[in-house]
C-alpha cells in the first residue's frame, strides 16, 4: 500500500513540474491596436502570421480599433501598444503620457482620386473632397496633398466626412464629391473605372504614416519588451521588402481580400515601407505641426516631447543595423 501511494504522487509532481516550466517560458501578451486589416498595417500583419512576434517571445492579440478609442484604451492599460503613428503624436502634443517609438511607412498610403473631368489637383480649387474622419491620417494626408500642390484646403475646398474608404469610394461614384482621399488598392479599382488619380502622398512628402506608440510608463518600466515589439516589427518590414509573393499572400489571408487586389495594393505602396523602423526627423516635426494646427496650439512642441528613440536604437544595434 506504501508503494502505491508513492507512485500516486509521482504523476502530481511530474505535473507540477511541467506546469512550472510551461508558466516559465510562457510567452508575454500583449495587446497592439491597428485601425484596418489592410496593405497599412501590413507590418503588424506580417509580424502576427509570419511569427515574428513569436520569434521575439510574444502571444500577440491585433484587435481593430479606431484612432481616438486606441488612445483612450493605451493610456488606461487596455491595451499595450498601438501602431496608429499619427494619432499617438496628437495626443503627446496634448500632454498625454504616451510617444511613439518606432515608424515603418515613410509616408501615407493615401492617394487623391479624382472624378474623369479632373485632370490634375490644380482643376479641384473650389470642388468637394471626401475624407474619413476630419483629424484622421486620411484627412491630414489630403489636406498636405492639396498643400502641396499649391492649394489652400482650408479655403479653396469644401471638406466632408464620409467614413469608411467605401463610403468615400461610393460618394465619388454617385457624384456627392468630386474627389476622394483613399488608399489601395482603391485606387486601382478606380482608374478602372475611368477616375483619376491626381495625386500620391508619397510623392510629395515624408510623413511616418504606420509605427509603434506606447506609454512613457510602458517605454520606462519595460523597455525591453517594447525593444522587442519593435524587433519583430522591423523583421516583419525586411520580410516584406523582400519577399513579394509571401506578403502578398499574407495580406489576402489577413486581409480577406483576393489575391489581385492585394496584389495591387502592395505593389502601390511597398515604396514607403522601411527597413529599419526609424523616424524620420523632418516627418515628424511635420506630424507634430499638422498636430498643433489642428489642436490650435502656440505652444512649441519638441519632438522628443513625443518620441521616444532608446528602444529603437537598441533594437537595431541587435539587428545589425545602422539607423538614419
Amino acid at each position: 500500500m506504501r508503494r502505491l501511494k508513492i507512485c500516486r504522487k509521482i504523476p502530481l509532481t511530474v505535473i507540477a513540474l511541467l506546469s512550472f516550466c510551461d508558466a516559465a517560458f510562457a510567452a508575454d501578451r500583449i495587446r497592439v491596436s491597428i485601425s484596418s486589416l489592410d496593405v497599412a498595417f501590413l507590418t503588424g500583419g506580417v509580424a502576427f502570421k509570419r511569427a515574428f512576434f513569436k520569434e521575439e517571445g510574444f502571444d500577440v492579440e491585433l484587435i481593430r480599433m479606431n484612432a481616438n478609442v486606441s488612445i483612450t484604451a493605451l493610456a488606461t492599460g487596455d491595451i499595450d501598444y498601438t501602431m496608429i503613428f499619427g494619432s499617438v503624436v496628437r495626443a503627446g502634443v496634448r500632454g498625454l503620457p504616451v510617444k511613439v517609438v518606432a515608424s515603418f511607412l515613410d509616408s501615407s498610403t493615401h492617394a487623391l482620386i479624382a472624378r474623369p473631368e479632373f485632370k490634375s489637383v490644380k482643376d479641384l480649387r473650389g470642388k468637394t473632397l471626401g475624407v474619413s474622419s476630419f483629424g484622421a491620417t486620411a484627412d491630414v494626408a489630403a489636406r498636405m496633398m492639396f498643400q502641396k500642390s499649391g492649394i489652400d484646403p482650408e479655403k479653396d475646398i469644401k471638406i466632408i466626412a464620409l467614413g469608411s474608404d467605401r463610403a468615400r469610394f461610393s460618394a465619388l461614384k454617385e457624384g456627392i464629391v468630386d474627389v476622394a482621399v483613399i488608399s489601395p488598392p482603391a485606387d486601382v479599382e478606380g482608374k478602372k473605372m475611368g477616375f483619376n488619380v491626381v495625386a500620391r502622398a508619397y510623392e510629395l512628402f515624408t510623413l511616418p504614416f504606420v509605427g509603434l506608440g506606447a506609454t512613457t510608463k510602458k517605454i520606462k518600466e519595460r523597455g525591453d519588451e517594447v525593444k522587442r515589439a519593435i524587433r519583430a516589427l522591423i523583421k516583419a518590414n525586411k520580410y516584406i521588402l523582400a519577399n513579394r509573393e509571401g506578403a502578398v499572400q499574407t495580406l489576402a489571408e489577413w486581409g480577406r481580400t483576393d489575391r489581385e487586389s492585394a496584389a495591387a495594393a502592395y505593389d502601390g505602396t511597398v515604396k514607403v515601407f522601411n527597413n529599419d523602423g526609424s523616424i524620420p526627423e523632418g516627418g515628424l516635426k511635420l506630424v507634430i505641426e499638422q498636430s498643433r494646427q489642428a489642436l490650435k496650439m502656440d505652444k512649441p512642441v519638441a519632438p522628443e516631447d513625443v518620441a521616444d528613440l532608446s528602444p529603437l536604437r537598441e533594437a537595431q544595434k541587435e539587428l545589425g543595423i545602422k539607423g538614419r
